[in-house]
């Protein structure tokens, strides 16, 4: 667990002050001065907005009891913002290939239910696994990136993947089957082979697929989260798959969706977030961020910290490269105060993790795996 000292709280608009100045110097809210015209941009309308975001129930006690009692309103909070993540309850599965590697078997299957769309996984099983020996289950989750849970799983015969894999190490499910770990590895949308870019004329599918679903009244994080959550419904009906003793780990987007389906969904019983200890205020006062990780409205309320929060009292890790140029700092520092405001509340500040590793935006798994071990092997 990281356990350098926490900086002196500032003042909130004291702080926001200083983040928004923390790039170069220079504010990205340009000010109004006397005499100019009063005309604004929608860009320094909306800056100005997040960073006078309400958060109105950013948890603010010390005991466990008020702990407790937070977390049940801001999940209520949180599913009504989301809408229905449930998985399908009857599906069938396609089993399109499998190749047998030195360790595991790896197995390319499509899951199909009515009602919603078919979801591509991968299912890596290490072998000599079987009723009678079962292995824990980890749900590995891929970001952004031109190869989706290929790369999670080491598909190093696409081509250009190898170098993608290897900057990133990307391929965490593929190391974690070779620790002896039943994984599986989700394609969600607009990535991967759900996705043909060259339909989009270089506009970002992410934003595009969240103004056309909104136009529905859904999410794109909520069907994702769905699959996650039928991802995991797919491991704890393996006979090879220990159904206790489940993990989560993503990257980068796939942090980000670690973080929210280990916050909804209990059976996760330890999960790592790797290059997402960021927030929305931050993101969205000072640049922007992709349609696929918008929850509107959810700025009245808290922020992706109150979220992560929710993952307590079971232990969590936060992976942060030194030179992770998403990681911005004073607000990085923030979200971890929140985080252990959370975890000292309920009395369980050592299950709390920070995995402050050299590198970039990247996996390291230097605290995730053992720790997983310790965890679920246990």
């Amino acid at each position: 667990m990281d356990t350098q000292d926490l900086p002196v709280p500032l003042p909130r608009r004291r702080f926001l002050s200083q983040a928004l100045t923390s790039a170069g110097g220079c504010s990205l809210i340009p000010r109004i001065t006397r005499g100019q015209d009063p005309a604004t941009t929608v860009h320094r309308d909306l800056a100005m907005a997040m960073e006078s975001a309400e958060l109105s129930q950013q948890f603010r006690g010390t005991t466990a009891v008020e702990c407790r009692r937070w977390q049940k309103e801001f999940r209520t909070r949180l599913t009504g913002l989301l809408g229905d993540s449930t998985s399908p309850v009857k599906w069938t599965i396609i089993e399109s290939s499998r190749e047998k590697l030195k360790l595991y078997t790896r197995f390319d299957l499509l899951l199909k239910a009515s009602g919603v769309p078919s979801l591509p996984v991968y299912l890596l099983v290490p072998h000599g696994l079987g009723t009678r020996r079962r292995a824990p289950g980890v749900l590995c989750v891929h970001g952004h990136g031109p190869y989706g849970n290929d790369a999670v799983v080491g598909r190093r015969d696409l081509d250009g993947a190898a170098d993608h894999i290897d900057k990133l190490n990307y391929d965490f499910g593929h190391q974690f089957a070779e620790r002896g770990y039943v994984v599986v590895a989700p394609c969600m949308i607009p990535f991967g082979r759900r996705v043909n870019r060259e339909n989009y004329g270089g506009n970002d599918p992410c934003a595009v697929t969240f103004v056309r679903m909104q136009a529905l009244g859904k999410l794109p994080i909520t069907a994702n989260l769905r699959d996650l959550r039928w991802a995991i419904d797919l491991l704890q009906s393996r006979p090879e798959v220990e159904t206790t003793a489940i993990g989560c780990a993503g990257l980068s987007y796939g942090g980000r969706m670690a973080m929210l389906v280990s916050a909804v969904d209990t059976r996760i019983q330890i999960a790592s977030v790797s290059g997402a200890l960021n927030l929305m205020q931050e993101r969205m006062t000072l640049r922007h961020s992709c349609g696929s990780q918008m929850i509107p409205g959810l700025l009245k309320y808290g922020d992706y910290s109150e979220i992560g929060s929710l993952i307590a009292p079971r232990p969590c890790v936060w992976e942060t490269g030194s030179k992770d140029s998403l990681i911005v700092p004073v607000w990085d520092e923030l979200f971890r105060e929140r985080l252990r405001r959370v975890y000292k509340a309920l009395d369980v500040a050592e299950m709390l993790h920070f995995d402050r590793f050299e590198g970039g935006h990247a996996w390291s798994g230097h605290l995730a795996y053992p720790l997983f071990d310790e965890v679920l092997r246990s």
